[in-house]
């Protein structure tokens, strides 16, 4: 790319509902989910490095409790390219401390590229094109570019970004004035959006410049910047907890969308498991030594290859096997996974278990 990006992995989530597996002291991001030897943060590196910078242009901001081991995933990645946040406040205060970091060592004009560590990316030629068109997009024009991704289905797990206006073109690929963000909408909502063609899934990656975002962030969310510039990191603890989307990009008049097909799964659930390794050929999605009878439409996991999971008589149901917990839950109810961690948390007896 012409212009030098810097790519910065959000790596502070704690991937709930990728429970059992994913716990406390092994969170999502540590996790290899999709066949290969490569965890999700360490497959979103490659991915960034590969666009062609080097580790010194990589941010990686994370919590204090991982972050030794975002340490052990990423080696080469220097010290000081790594912030720690002392207590997780969401993404906006992620956003607003990193940019200010990047923005006092390279300048205003240094181009931030934002990307969780827990996306699936089929695509890297494609992905690697469109973010020279986001990087081009965000050096020539005040712009805050999210990356909308063309929904395949009428999903109700997404946020949605309606297109406006066009702008223009970038890198060969059309860009747009945002609309609106839209939350999660019901079923018949999603099928009336994917209808009109003008709307696409809500990513969670962005590309701006530093100094523009920051002074978005002056207009717009004003109780998380001013407090960073003023007293630094040892304010982060005291920070409103919200989401970039509900501190800027709802309210910024300067976001711009593109729409972009490059194969992608933000792996939310278990459910992603299915979606990128259900073969026709086969009835169920085994990751595990699995002995089933008239049973189809499931996904089962096992993290030690010696334990066999047997079923009989079961359809689309997620069965997880990892350490002392075994998962038994019906496919349209992963979500719920979050309540059952609140009632282990309440009880200590199962402490040893979150």
């Amino acid at each position: 790319m012409n212009t030098l990006l810097f790519p910065v992995i959000l790596a502070g989530g704690k991937g709930e509902r990728f429970w059992p597996l994913s716990r406390k002291d092994r969170p999502k991001q540590f996790l290899s989910l999709d066949g290969s030897s490569r965890s999700l943060l360490q497959a979103t590196a490659d991915r960034l490095i590969d666009l062609g910078g080097n580790w010194d242009s990589l941010w990686v901001i994370t919590s204090s409790q991982i972050a030794e081991g975002v340490r052990q995933q990423l080696p080469e990645l220097p010290s000081q390219n790594l912030l720690i946040e002392s207590e997780g406040r969401d993404t906006a205060a992620a956003v607003a401390w990193t940019s200010l970091a990047i923005k006092q060592r390279y300048g205003e004009d240094a181009v931030i590229g934002f990307f969780p560590a827990d996306h699936w990316i089929a695509d890297q030629k494609a992905f690697a094109h469109t973010l020279s068109a986001a990087t081009q997009l965000a050096t020539s024009t005040e712009a805050i570019v999210t990356l909308g991704i063309k929904p395949t289905f009428p999903s109700t797990g997404y946020g949605y970004i309606e297109q406006g206006e066009k702008i223009g073109s970038f890198n060969e690929l059309p860009a747009y004035h945002v609309n609106r963000f839209t939350e999660k909408p019901n079923r018949e909502t999603a099928e009336t959006f994917l209808s009109t063609g003008r709307f696409s899934w809500n990513s969670g990656m962005f590309v701006f410049r530093a100094g523009v975002v920051l002074k978005e962030l002056h207009t717009h969310a004003p109780e998380i910047i001013e407090p960073l510039e003023q007293h630094g990191a040892d304010i982060y603890p005291q920070l409103p907890k919200k989401s970039i989307d509900y501190a800027l990009m709802e309210k910024t008049t300067l976001a711009y969308v593109l729409p972009v097909e490059f194969g992608w799964d933000d792996l939310g659930d278990w459910n992603a498991i299915e979606r990128l390794l259900k073969k026709d050929e086969t009835p169920n999605v085994e990751l595990a030594t699995h002995v089933g009878l008239d049973t189809q439409g499931a996904i089962v996991y096992a993290s030690d290859p010696e334990d066999v999971v047997v079923t009989i008589g079961l359809e689309d149901v997620v069965i997880v096997r990892d350490r002392n917990v075994t998962l038994v839950v019906k496919k349209d109810r992963t979500q719920e996974i979050k309540q059952i961690l609140k009632t282990l948390q309440s009880d200590p007896r199962f402490t040893d278990l979150l």
